[in-house]
């Protein structure tokens, strides 16, 4: 039954280890709304403020401070960080690992498991020999590979590179997204089966009675459409998180690392057709399989759907109605898993296998891992993947003492502050919501501007708070050596005032609200459109040391604000 470690691994690498490979959140310049929303107070900047905004020098990277960077675009885009910062190439191995877990998922589906044996009879009987065998299983393999790469292929020819970057904050996409997530769950979890029309399967499969390299190329795609019930959802689930990394190769990766788990067994087998008697037998345990995948699909939709709810303040899936949801689907997986719950297509449990009950114990301790989160325990392990903690309305730890109760009470008057810190609020600090705003708090307070340019939907950017920032050392410097100012660039809500609207010369895109103005600050000053981005300003707005992105070695970031701090000191007058 390792079967089940397969299948319970592939949509959980999707959400909660998020942990240890980082997702950035890409920069979104769609007008598109689902509703008019509230408007806002604009910040303090005039128009004559605008145009300091779009035509920032002093752009730096990695190595140094000052340098020109007008005339650079968003395809050249870098963000100078340290080595643990999230990079393309860490995103796309990410989409790879991710495909390479959802292939070994399908193969152990009921469209796919039971095919193993037939498929390498017929090599082995009809090549005659085992080389030949072998070399009609290698080009089967390919041939398994280069249906499933093109598949990724066509996803970005269809959408363009430029789309993939706007659908990870897109509302339309991700409430699609979750509709298309909870139909492939319901599939799984016996609803219904999603086939391909019975006359294009009917077709394919003709095909692949041809000898040759075109016979063995349609029985791979013959493989393809016959297990498209099963395959589907998870294929639809890979390339949706693919596409939604904004990664120009990412739907082809993922489909390369998804092809290439289902084909090697295949080539295997055919190599060493005596493996074939170490495979467990076909029974109502694959169809376990589908339904384990269901109850994940399922959790995994709400994270979309909770991506639409912060970015339009909807404000109907707070983290503990979140938290409650997933409560009860994990509940439902584990009482599944010891037969407490049965579905219409399973076969009667009779007993639990020893992995069977070992993955019930990991499912049901999830749940109560998770169930102090209902009264505001920070659930660090999860909490990239959670609403932020300030949606939280019933909080048990809201009332701890963070010594920082002066700057609360001066916080109140700042523009934008209580939309965004009613939603956001890290605990024991309180960020200024406004670069303008924060740059002259900083010129008054002569202290170092600290950037954190952020997003709703940024998963590093609650792991890095959840798990860096609240750490006291850190904590506390930020809090009394800084003026930190969060910016988010996904924000659907607050508008800009007609006068202060521009087009953008990095992009040439309308700004027109919050969210846009602060991503084109990104890309313009920083030549960066990844969250999150952190950056180190002096009161002229000038850099200090070279930005960073997601640091998660507590002491690795504290050297860097650190550095900062040592470089703004340093260019102070002595008196």
């Amino acid at each position: 039954m390792k079967t089940f470690l397969f299948s319970f691994l592939f949509l959980l690498f999707f959400s909660v280890p998020h942990q240890t490979i980082g997702q950035d959140t890409l920069i979104n310049f769609d007008d598109v709304e689902f509703s008019d929303g509230q408007s806002s107070e604009s910040t303090v900047a005039g128009q004559a403020d605008t145009t300091e905004l779009v035509n920032f020098d002093g752009v730096v990277f990695s190595d140094g401070v000052d340098s020109a960077a007008q005339d650079s675009t968003v395809e050249a885009a870098v963000v100078a960080s340290s080595d643990q910062g999230s990079t393309p190439q860490a995103s796309l191995w990410k989409i790879f690992v991710a495909g390479v877990l959802g292939g070994f998922a399908a193969f152990f589906m009921p469209c796919i498991f039971p095919m193993v044996p037939l498929t390498v009879s017929f090599f082995t009987k009809k090549a005659g020999s085992r080389s030949k065998a072998i070399t009609q299983a290698l080009l089967y393999g390919l041939s398994i590979i280069v249906i499933y790469v093109a598949l990724g292929m066509l996803i970005t020819i269809a959408f363009g590179p430029e789309a993939l970057n706007e659908l990870s904050t897109n509302g339309i996409f991700n409430f699609f997204f979750f509709l298309l997530l909870v139909v492939f769950a319901t599939s799984f979890l016996g609803a219904f089966e999603i086939t391909l029309p019975s006359s294009f399967v009917n077709k394919i499969d003709s095909n692949s009675d041809k000898g040759g390299l075109v016979g063995l190329f349609f029985m791979a795609a013959s493989l393809a459409v016959v297990s498209f019930s099963c395959t589907g959802p998870i294929i639809g689930t890979l390339l949706v998180e693919a596409a939604t990394r904004g990664e120009r190769l990412g739907p082809a990766i993922g489909m390369l690392g998804f092809s290439m788990a289902l084909a090697i067994p295949f080539v295997l087998f055919a190599m060493f057709p005596s493996m074939l008697k170490s495979l467990p037998k076909s029974g109502g345990w694959l169809n376990s399989v589908k339904v384990v995948l269901g109850f994940l699909e399922l959790a995994l939709a709400l994270k979309f759907l909770s991506n639409v709810d912060l970015a339009y303040n909807w404000n109907f899936l707070d983290r503990e109605v979140y938290l409650a949801l997933w409560i009860v689907i994990f509940g439902l997986l584990g009482l599944y898993l010891i037969g407490k719950i049965k579905f219409s297509h399973d076969s009667t449990l009779e007993y639990l296998s020893v992995p069977r009950t070992m993955l019930a114990i990991l499912v049901f301790t999830f749940v109560v891992y998770m169930v102090p989160g209902m009264w505001g325990a920070p659930l660090k392990a999860i909490s990239a993947f959670l609403p932020p903690i300030g949606t939280q309305d019933f909080d048990l730890t809201s009332g701890v003492s963070t010594g920082h109760s002066a700057q609360s009470a001066e916080a109140s008057s700042r523009k934008h502050y209580t939309y965004f810190h009613s939603k956001a609020t890290i605990k024991g600090m309180d960020p200024y919501y406004d670069y303008q705003e924060a740059l002259a708090a900083s010129k008054a307070q002569n202290k170092p501007l600290m950037l954190d340019f952020t997003g709703w939907n940024c998963v590093n950017c609650r792991k890095m708070e959840a798990e860096v920032w609240s750490a006291p050392k850190i904590r506390n410097l930020i809090n009394e050596e800084f003026i930190l100012v969060e910016l988010y660039v996904d924000d659907k809500v607050l508008t800009l005032p007609e006068n202060e609207h521009y087009i953008s010369p990095s992009t040439g895109k309308k700004v027109n609200t919050v969210s846009k103005r602060n991503a084109d600050l990104q890309i313009t000053r920083f030549n960066s459109n990844s969250q999150p981005l952190y950056a180190l300003l002096d009161s002229d707005g000038q850099l200090l040391v070279p930005t960073s992105g997601a640091v998660y070695d507590i002491d690795k970031y504290e050297a860097f604000l650190r550095s900062g701090l040592e470089k703004f000191k340093s260019k102070q007058p002595i008196k």
